[in-house]
């Protein structure tokens, strides 16, 4: 449809401490809900059907959204589907994990509209501005949630 947006950042964490964190479903409200409130996950904790209701806030409006996680690879990949604007926007994110050369981790978020109501096709270009600025924050949390669980641990 339009052109993914992608997002990433590199943290000092190994792969499999971030995937594990990632998979967890309910620790993605710590990094988004500055973009994503009043979070109801749901189904399996971890992995395929782990489900959050949420509503999302972008550009002074908000909009009722269900992610559920659709496919992973174990320690690699986690790709989620969500639905928005009563079933009616659909979306993937889609997050890749890879090794650094020096240890740590290579965290990419790609997001991708699927199908867009007709009457939002105008306005992709500047949802695609605010998801990217939105994402890139929520990449910067998640570097800082991932240093603060390690710190404690």
């Amino acid at each position: 449809m339009s052109s993914p947006v992608t997002v990433s950042v590199d943290v000092p964490q190994s792969r499999a401490d971030v995937y594990a964190y990632l998979d967890v479903m309910a620790n993605h409200e710590a990094f988004t809900d500055h973009i994503l409130t009043e979070w109801r996950v749901s189904g399996p904790a971890t992995g395929v059907g782990a489900k959050a209701d949420v509503v999302t806030k972008s550009g002074g409006m908000s909009d009722p959204a269900t992610i559920e996680v659709i496919e992973v690879e174990d320690g690699r990949m986690i790709r989620e589907r969500n639905w928005g604007a009563k079933g009616k926007r659909v979306a993937t994110g889609t997050y890749v994990l890879s090794d650094l050369p020096d240890g740590g981790t290579h965290i990419e978020f790609t997001f991708a509209f699927e199908q867009v109501p007709a009457r939002e096709k105008p306005l992709v270009p500047l949802m695609r501005r605010m998801i990217r600025k939105g994402n890139e924050r929520s990449m910067e949390r998640l570097a800082e949630q991932l240093a603060g669980v390690h710190a404690a641990a």
